[in-house]
């Protein structure tokens, strides 16, 4: 059994009269006195980069169909917007190979509004695509 160490530190004793007094804790978080004071905007800003936009619309998908998003596989801007195409499992199977895919397209307006959305394709997971 391994014998205790001691320890080499050395401790020193309190001075008198200089015990520390407790800092006072000041709130200095504006979003909370911004919040409390009614100002602040509740509206959501559009997005603002194409990652944004496609994960955005990636949401809004998934919310609207109920199922996943596996991946955004495109996204271009449009004249008025954008355009995503994103890839959902809307079956899932053992095994994953024979999953079915499904690449939807989904519209967004420039402020970040989804306007639409179509099934463009089905297929199963381990099949190639021509």
């Amino acid at each position: 059994m391994p014998t205790p160490r001691k320890s080499t530190a050395r401790s020193t004793p309190a001075k008198r009269g200089t015990a520390e007094k407790p800092r006072s804790r000041r709130s200095t978080n504006t979003d909370a006195q911004s919040a409390s004071s009614g100002t602040a905007d509740h509206r959501q800003a559009p997005p603002k980069s194409l990652r944004a936009v496609a994960v955005a619309a990636a949401t809004e998908l998934a919310q609207l169909i109920g199922q996943t998003p596996e991946g955004i596989v495109a996204a271009e801007h449009v004249e008025d917007g954008w355009r995503v195409q994103v890839e959902v499992v809307e079956s899932h199977r053992i095994p994953e190979t024979t999953d079915i895919l499904a690449v939807y397209e989904v519209d967004v307006e420039n402020d970040g509004t989804v306007t639409g959305y179509r099934r463009l394709n089905r297929y199963v997971r381990g099949r190639i695509q021509e």
